[in-house]
Order: C-alpha cells, then structure tokens, then sequence
C-alpha cells in the first residue's frame, strides 16, 4: 500500500512540475532545455547531470521536438511509461490550449483581415531566419554538409512536394553514410536504462506499421479526421531538427490540398512563437482550423505519438548505435537536408505570404536584429512585431 501511495506521489510531482514548465517555458528548444536543468536536476536532483547529457543526445539524434522528447524521457525514468506521459501531458497542455482558443477566435472572428494577423506572419518570417541561420551554422560546418542543404534548398523549391522531402531526407543519409562516417565522435558516453529491448522492438515495429497502413486507410476513407491523425503522425516521424522544420513539411501536406490558406497557416504559426512549451503545438492549431476540436486532439496526438514510440524504442539500443560511425555519419547528411529544406520553406511560403512591400521588410529586418544580434525572446518578439505593425501603419510611407 505504501509502494502504490509513494508512485502515486512521484506521478502527481511529475504532472505538477511539467505543468509549471508548461507554463513558463518560453523561448524554444534551447531554453527548455536550460528549464529543465534548473528544475528537473538542479533543483529536483531527479537525475545528474552526466545522465541528463545523454538523453539530450539521445533526443539529438531522434525526429521529433527534442526539447518534448528530454521532458518525456526525463518523466520515464523518474515514473515509467506513465511518468512519461504525464512529464509531456503537463508540458505541452498549455500552448495547446492558447492555440486552439487563437484559433477559435480566428475563426469566429474573422481575423484573417486583421492587421495583426499579418504582423504575426512577418514575426514568422524574422523567427524561421534566425532558426535557419542557427541550424546552418550547427549542421552545415563544412562545404560538404553545405552543398547538400544548397541542392536540397533547389529541389524543393523546383519540386515541392511532401514526397519530395521524404525523398530528400533519404538521399542525404545515404550520402551521409559516405561522406561523413570518418567524421563520427569517437567517444560517447553509455548510459543505463531500464526499458528492454523487447519493448523497444515493440515499439518500433508499432511505429512502422502505422507509417505503412495509415496512408492506405486514408485513401479507403473519406473520414477528415483520418486524414489529420495520417498527416501529423507521418510529419512527427519524418521531421529532423525541431520544431521549425515542421513548418515546411506540415505546409506542404496541408496548403496545396486546400486544407487551410497560407495567411491561415502563417497566423497560426506566428502566434505559436507567443505561447511556452514546445513549437508542436502548432498542430493543435491547424487541427481545430480544420475540423474543429476534435480536429486539435486528433493533430496533436497525431504529431506528438512518434516521439513516445521513438524513445520507447531507442533507449534499449542507443548506446549501440551512438557507438556506430555509420550511424553518426547518416545523420549529418540527414541534419544537412535539413537546412536546405528549411532554406526553401523561407522562401514558399514565408516570405512570400509576409513580405510584400517595403514597411514589411523594414520590419522584418528590426524583429530579425532584435532576435538574431540581441537575444531577445522569441515570444516578445511576437509583441514587438504586432505593435510594431500598428505603427508603421500610422506613418506616411507605409
């Protein structure tokens, strides 16, 4: 009865504790890794800091939103499958709700024509920039690395479609095994974990299968919200580098359907920049522009199930595999499409939906400085960006 009481304890503590980080974590991946240092191990000592490196390398190494997948592993080995869950249920659950309000209030309000909406697409078109330009320099350090994102960057742009992504993301891992395996870290630190490799088989072999039958199923239905949950598990499966390389292929899966407008998913993406917790939220958004609540439900476990099933089935093999040139070599190639693939979402369909005239630029350029020179939050840039928006409104150029 006191062993049931104790692990009732720990779950209610690891539900509370995420909560509190959902609430206040603001400023993307980097800082909710900092967040989590400070709560988690400095605070908490739930784990030292040798092991917390690991699972950031872990996460690293994973597709998905690596700040969510930390949090998630954290809450596992701290409460199992169940801690799990909870570590990620208390930190995504706010942004979900702020965006699934913004889109109601979008919708109901018929915002798309309000100034506001489209300062929050140039705060998108500053904040993808600057995530660009972080990603290149950390995943493009030599020309081989940059020549792939430059010949990705030209594919898409010349042939845009989800498909294509995947394609290209194929292609630079093979590469990558070619080019960059002698360029492996020899020495990674092993770790101890407690899920066994029967599970993680498990696991995986879940993941496969419904990357493999939710297309067909889709195609045998006419149900819409089929068609969500097929879209964002395959994109939560398929994205590598965090939460700004979700946009492209999530647009290209959604905007040439017609499922949503690029002002509709700009907006959205924009205001996503405002709100803690990890940039995946911005599925809860598209879900309920698209099929109401249950539509948010849907995209958001759609986006997010892959990384429960991704570090449910690496943990058991990791240290093995990190070992492993070959492996470390297909991720830089992998990593380096990355960049180019984000190189041509910029372009279509950020800039394109944000910056058309001379006063968007102008403005542009100050939200980019404010974050790329001076660090200054993303989600104050967000504020910066719609006051801003109202007064060069008011000025005679604009």
């Amino acid at each position: 009865m006191s062993k049931q009481k104790n692990k009732m304890q720990t779950l209610i503590e690891i539900l509370l504790t995420s909560t509190k980080l959902g609430l206040t974590s603001f400023g993307g991946p980097v800082a909710h890794l900092a967040y989590f240092k400070d709560e988690y191990i400095d605070r908490r000592k739930w784990l030292d800091d040798k092991t917390y490196a690991d699972i950031i390398a872990l996460c690293q190494f994973l597709p998905g939103p690596a700040s969510s997948q930390v949090g998630i592993s954290i809450g596992m080995l701290r409460g199992g499958l169940l801690g799990g869950l909870l570590s990620w249920f208390g930190f995504t659950v706010p942004s979900i709700i702020v965006l699934i309000l913004f889109a109601v209030m979008y919708q109901t309000f018929a915002l798309e024509d309000a100034s506001f909406i489209h300062s929050l697409k140039i705060v998108a078109a500053a904040v993808v920039l600057h995530a660009l330009i972080g990603l290149g320099k950390k995943l493009t350090p030599d020309k081989s690395r940059l020549a792939i994102a430059i010949v990705a960057a030209a594919i898409m742009l010349l042939y845009p479609s989800a498909w294509m992504q995947i394609l290209i993301i194929l292609g630079a891992g093979l590469l990558g095994l070619k080019l960059f395996k002698d360029k492996a870290e020899s020495k990674v630190q092993p770790f101890s974990i407690t899920i066994s490799k029967k599970l993680g088989l498990t696991s995986l072999g879940i993941l496969i299968s419904l990357l493999i039958l939710l297309p067909f199923l889709n195609k045998l239905s006419d149900n819409p919200l089929l068609t969500i949950f097929d879209i964002f598990f395959r994109v939560g499966s398929l994205v590598f580098g965090g939460g700004h390389v979700v946009l492209p292929m999530i647009e290209r899966e959604i905007v040439p359907a017609g499922l949503l407008t690029a002002n509709e998913f700009l907006a959205g993406y924009g205001m996503a920049q405002a709100v803690p917790g990890p940039l995946f939220t911005f599925s809860s958004y598209l879900g309920t522009m698209m099929e109401g609540v249950a539509g948010a439900i849907v995209a958001t476990i759609g986006i997010f199930l892959p990384s429960f099933l991704f570090i449910v089935a690496a943990l058991p093999f990791l240290n093995e595999l990190r070992k492993r040139a070959s492996f470390q070599g297909i991720l830089m190639g992998v990593n380096a499409s990355v960049v180019g693939i984000l190189l041509a979402a910029f372009y279509d369909p950020v800039m394109n939906s944000s910056i058309f005239n001379a006063t968007d630029f102008a403005l542009g350029v100050i939200l980019f400085g404010l974050l790329n020179i001076w660090k200054v939050p993303a989600w104050f840039i967000v504020i910066l960006g719609v006051a801003g928006g109202y007064v060069l409104q008011l000025l005679p150029f604009s």
